[in-house]
């Protein structure tokens, strides 16, 4: 099957567990294409050169754990799961190669190839219930995690910044969304259908894709 058809497939699938919902009825996980899983998905977007066809696959159950210490592969993510394990098997945060994200549409925010697929479905469909989502920010290089933490301080001491080298901007499986008030509300009922949760306090407008 060709990779088109295969970005395809879950998008339309996205769509239809989103429409199920509202019937109260079991929808089929956005997270499955076929049976692939998130780290097959990635493999295939690297291989390809293709990122953005891959969609994904959420794969794996789980959450991308709290991330402390050394930046790269070594200090960050020992008993993590789903996409965070995935990308962790692979490569360093915040060194993840263009081959392994792709654009959301046409903002020009990058993630990784699964997770801007999920992303893109889930804009999608806001538009269509009437609701706008704009992208802030995304995948994060090392250097741009650095320099953020200078400008505006770390979390774990009342910034805003994770410490580089632990950001999940750095998997590119973060976004920061521009929301009103109406948005917001839209996301806290249906991103999860997407993939995506709410899950740092203080900041709302930050959203991670754990496959879920």
């Amino acid at each position: 099957m060709r990779v088109e058809g295969i970005a395809g497939i879950a998008t339309r699938m996205a769509e239809i567990r989103y429409q199920l919902a509202a019937f109260r009825a079991p929808a089929p996980p956005v997270s499955s294409v076929e049976g692939t899983s998130f780290a097959e998905a990635l493999t295939a977007a690297s291989a390809s050169g293709t990122a953005a066809a891959m969609t994904g696959a959420a794969g794996a159950s789980g959450t991308a754990t709290a991330l402390a210490g050394a930046s790269g592969r070594s200090a960050a993510l020992a008993g993590a799961s789903g996409p965070a394990a995935a990308l962790k098997d692979r490569y360093d945060n915040g060194r993840i190669p263009a081959a392994a994200l792709a654009e959301v549409g046409s903002t020009g925010h990058r993630l990784a190839a699964p997770a801007a697929a999920a992303m893109e479905a889930l804009l999608r469909r806001a538009q269509a219930d009437g609701v706008t989502i704009g992208i802030t920010d995304s995948y994060r290089g090392y250097d741009e995690q650095v320099d953020l933490a200078r400008r505006k301080g770390l979390y774990s001491q009342g910034g805003l910044a994770a410490k580089p080298g632990t950001s999940d901007h750095g998997w590119g499986l973060a976004v920061d969304l521009d929301l009103d008030a109406k948005a917001q509300a839209w996301m806290r009922a249906n991103a999860g259908r997407f993939g995506f949760t709410e899950d740092t306090p203080r900041e709302p407008w930050h959203w991670k894709f754990t496959g879920a």
